[in-house]
């Protein structure tokens, strides 16, 4: 049985995101070149939609630094694990693909990591435009443009 979602739109200086929850939970931010479409435009959000869009617009706004609404991460083992490192990686600052994956313990698998970064269901909150190449900025699902532009609200420049 699937779950009802949620979906409610939210303007960003980066862009219109997606944000999407189960009724209870957030479940995804979608970045405005994943192409999600919102139902509606939020009035009938649940509360933790509502929430959730409050504490982007602060932190584009630059007076949030961290995220304490509700999550649920739905993946492997293993992509769960690199996402809880992601969530503690401290606004404006930034660690490498080689670092990320010694913290999961799997110090030859930066390539994994970076997979795993790449399919983070819940984008910003769950922070992984903080992680960068050994040689450069690396990539991101909404661009390098968009990932200069989230570092450079945290005070980071590439």
């Amino acid at each position: 049985m699937t779950l009802p979602t949620f979906t409610m739109p939210l303007r960003t200086p980066i862009g219109r995101l997606v944000l999407e929850s189960d009724g209870d939970v957030l479940v995804g931010i979608w970045l405005p070149s994943a192409g999600h479409h919102a139902h509606g435009d939020g009035h009938d959000a649940p509360p933790v939609l509502k929430e959730a869009a409050t504490q982007l617009d602060e932190y584009f706004a630059g007076e949030r630094t961290t995220f304490d609404v509700a999550i649920e991460l739905d993946g492997t083992e293993f992509q769960r694990a690199v996402w809880r490192e992601l969530s503690k990686i401290p606004y404006g600052e930034t660690i490498s693909y080689g670092e990320l994956a010694r913290r999961v313990g799997r110090p030859k698998g930066p390539r994994a990591v970076g997979q795993a970064n790449g399919k983070n269901p819940i984008a910003i909150i769950v922070p992984c435009h903080r992680v960068v190449a050994s040689n450069g900025l690396g990539g991101y699902g909404g661009g390098l443009a968009m990932k200069r532009a989230l570092l450079a609200l945290e005070g980071v420049s590439y």
